[in-house]
């Protein structure tokens, strides 16, 4: 079973039908007690990052999310907010990411970019793969997600990148070390390829 974690910062159900869609079975849960069986889970998250770490506090879920996604090595996919919150921290504000990835988030540097690239970045864009993984089996080749951001994820470890995106530059659209997965895009506003990732995700 996929648990989709709720705290009160995600695009909860959309993620849902997506994977209703698939044939994928989850449940939408804030309970300590189910996340503990999940077989995967996925962190969704829209808003600040402050916003987000403060409801993941709130929530009283982080001891148990600690337990399952660094002892036990359950499967997470962090989608958008929820796959910054996996960094250290984000120049968006001040609170501590969960630190399960070496990374800052950093805020698109217009400097770097045409005046007609706007900030947010939200549109559809091209992903390439960096690595092997199985999360982006049969994806290699042109696959185009959808993204709404405007900070992005700087990992520390080139080794922890998984795709790479250009918008007025180059920059790092998803990550993945050991268990733990994050999407800057969309996969649920993606139709064919984001089916395809979500369903390599249920497969993992």
């Amino acid at each position: 079973m996929i648990t989709i974690i709720n705290y009160n910062a995600g695009n909860i159900k959309s993620i849902q039908n997506m994977l209703k869609r698939i044939g994928a079975k989850s449940i939408i849960s804030s309970s300590a007690e189910e996340i503990a069986q999940a077989d995967k889970l996925i962190l969704p998250g829209v808003g600040s990052f402050d916003y987000g770490m403060k409801n993941l506090q709130q929530s009283g879920l982080i001891e148990i999310l600690n337990e399952k996604v660094i002892n036990n090595k359950t499967p997470i996919l962090g989608i958008c907010l929820g796959a910054q919150l996996l960094g250290n921290n984000s120049e968006e504000g001040i609170e501590k990411g969960l630190g399960w990835i070496d990374m800052d988030i950093v805020k698109f540097d217009k400097s770097k970019m045409t005046e007609q690239l706007k900030i947010p970045h939200m549109s559809w864009n091209e992903v390439v793969v960096s690595k092997k993984s199985m999360l982006m089996e049969g994806l290699e080749d042109e696959a185009r997600f959808y993204f709404v951001h405007t900070y992005h994820m700087q990992p520390e470890n080139e080794n922890d990148v998984l795709t790479k995106s250009n918008y007025g530059y180059e920059f790092v659209s998803a990550v993945e070390k050991e268990n733990i997965f994050g999407v800057q895009f969309h996969p649920e506003k993606s139709h064919k390829f984001g089916m395809r990732l979500l369903q390599n995700f249920v497969n993992l």
